[in-house]
């Protein structure tokens, strides 16, 4: 099973790697600089050391010391430069590296079928798509290249020191498979903590950003005191996590020290006891003892190093496996939907959202060019599904959608969304102007358009009587709005891109009736000439329906004009009563 798991480990590494490759010139000038900085790590003890050979104890010439010295000084601002500039490239290559694979989530996640977002907290795809990957910056700028360096310039200064005085050099060597003992250790618990805290996180971003979007609902039933109890448990499995790898840094860095002291002192004590037998000069002291801390400091990082490695593949496993998510809508059609010369029809066409659990059971109806169509029937009877399945949201399981004898899947997805205009009961605004609510930024739909199709279907007054018309500012969700305001915005959106379906999802069920007027007038000009779908509670929105189709339980009952479906005393009479007798919505 390990095995396993390295295998994958390497692939994961591998395809990170793979993404270094648009910068490659930048990926080779650090690998170079790396190596540099490993081989001239060396040079500073050896100046040291022979400068107090020579200079100071056989030859006593002050002025070959300050020689010498400025000798170190360059070496140490050389250094410095190529440390700086290595720095910079690595940082630039994560970074950028960073941004083309958030670029890529995300517009992965845009392709998504809905089923996915239906099973997967908002805040987790946030984690993923943000610190998840900000993670990885790490793995180039502290990971790989780093790493690879680091261990490069111990085996320079294992090689240098056994090369000056093998016995000196065992000596520092001797503290180093407990070191060693040690570092494994931290590594597995720092491990298993990073993962517990990544998780911590995604689960306080999933219910934050969960409660956050529904806190009037909490607010509204006083569930203030409760949820905040709840999110006092995640943030203390958060705390707790993050405590547990303070704990292991604050017990492996001081025996990193001890270790280090240690080899130190042996060194001192057998150049002191030995000396005469060994032949330890006083630059060959200060070399190894130079050299024990410069290497005791990347063995200490390198485990620091290789947890930010293990962290980064960690969040990098979760972002593929976001990448890898196969829930994407078949985009293969080639042919380009502009607009219906016949009719769509639906045949035999079954439904479920998860395995076998039908929620539409073998569909069947036509829709005829410039016809206008209602369905109606009970909450959660399918009737949006079918809209949803239109719109290729969803795909359906059996059966065909069909548009001009072809199958909707021949047709390009993005042709047959650029020519269905929707407007949903639950209308989205982003924080932003009117004006860019309806045109979502597309700069082929100017002002004078905006402006020419509110007024055509009517709703000019209602634009005026808002402060600034078109540059009012909705605030988030559209929420400083009320919810028939955000009705009349969304038809102006569907209308302003003129298209071949239009789609009316219980737009009215949640309105006044100043705004019901309004949205029934706009109606009837968006559905003039224009094959069109209407899901309606409120009987007064589909009167001039060509065809009502009675949906329950997700199959076709009745369907006819009001003036048939009165006549056959079925469900819909029932409702149509219903609705007279009461005034209530369906």
């Amino acid at each position: 099973m390990e095995k396993v798991k390295n295998k994958l480990n390497l692939a994961l590494i591998k395809r990170i790697l793979s993404y270094s490759k648009p910068y490659k010139t930048q990926f080779i000038l650090s690998v170079v600089f790396t190596i540099s900085l490993s081989i001239f790590a060396i040079l500073r003890p050896l100046l040291i050391s022979h400068t107090l050979n020579t200079s100071v104890i056989e030859n006593k010439d002050y002025a070959e010391l300050t020689q010498f010295c400025l000798l170190i000084l360059g070496v140490i601002l050389f250094e410095a430069i190529i440390q700086f500039t290595n720095v910079n490239i690595t940082n630039f290559l994560g970074q950028n590296i960073v941004k083309d694979l958030r670029n890529q989530v995300y517009g992965h996640i845009l392709k998504l079928k809905n089923t996915y977002f239906d099973n997967t907290p908002v805040g987790t795809l946030v984690t993923r798509a943000i610190s998840d990957i900000e993670s990885l910056s790490n793995v180039f700028s502290e990971g790989f290249i780093v790493i690879s360096g680091d261990i490069l310039m111990l085996l320079v200064f294992a090689g240098v020191m056994l090369w000056k005085n093998w016995i000196m050099a065992l000596l520092v060597f001797s503290t180093i498979p407990v070191l060693l003992i040690a570092t494994a250790i931290f590594k597995n618990g720092i491990k298993k903590t990073f993962t517990e805290v990544r998780n911590a996180v995604a689960a306080l971003n999933a219910f934050t950003q969960e409660h956050l979007t529904g806190m009037r609902i909490v607010q509204l039933f006083n569930k203030e005191e409760e949820e905040l109890e709840k999110f006092k448990e995640i943030n203390n499995q958060h705390k707790k996590a993050n405590i547990r790898s303070i704990f292991y840094y604050s017990v492996f860095f001081p025996i990193v020290e001890i270790l280090s002291s240690i080899s130190i002192a042996l060194v001192i004590w057998v150049a002191g006891v030995k000396n005469k037998e060994l032949g330890i000069s006083l630059g060959d002291l200060t070399f190894f003892i130079m050299l024990t801390n410069m290497m005791f400091r990347p063995i200490r990082m390198l485990a620091d190093r290789l947890n930010t490695l293990q962290m980064g593949i960690v969040a990098a496993d979760r972002v593929f496996k976001v990448i890898d998510t196969t829930e994407i809508i078949n985009d293969s059609g080639t042919k380009e939907f502009k607009q219906i010369n016949t009719k769509i029809e639906f045949k035999n066409v079954w439904f479920a959202y998860m395995n076998d659990n039908y929620v539409l059971k073998n569909i069947s109806f036509e829709i005829n060019k410039a016809e206008s169509i209602a369905f109606v029937g009970s909450t959660g009877s399918g009737k949006s599904t079918i809209i949803n399945l239109l719109n290729r949201f969803y795909e359906h399981q059996k059966g065909e959608i069909i548009i001009d004898s072809n199958k909707i899947e021949e047709y390009t997805l993005d042709s047959i969304r650029k020519n269905t205009g929707v407007v949903l009961q639950d209308v989205f605004l982003f924080n932003d102007t009117i004006y860019n609510n309806i045109t979502l930024h597309n700069s082929e739909i100017t002002l004078d358009d905006v402006k020419k199709a509110t007024a055509e279907i009517g709703l000019q007054d209602f634009i005026n009587e808002m402060p600034g018309g078109f540059n009012y500012v909705v605030k988030e969700r559209g929420l400083s709005l009320s919810a028939g305001q955000r009705q009349l915005i969304s038809f102006i959106r569907a209308y302003v891109y003129n298209p071949e379906i239009f789609i009316l999802d219980e737009a009215t069920a949640s309105i006044d009736s100043h705004t019901e007027q309004l949205i029934q007038k706009a109606t009837e000009k968006l559905t003039k000439g224009r094959t069109s779908i209407i899901i309606a509670h409120r009987l007064s929105t589909i009167k001039h329906a060509n065809k009502i189709i009675v949906i329950e339980k997700g199959e076709i009952v009745e369907q006819g004009n009001i003036e048939q479906l009165l006549k056959m005393n079925g469900k819909f009479k029932t409702f149509y009563e219903m609705q007279n007798s009461t005034e209530m919505v369906l």
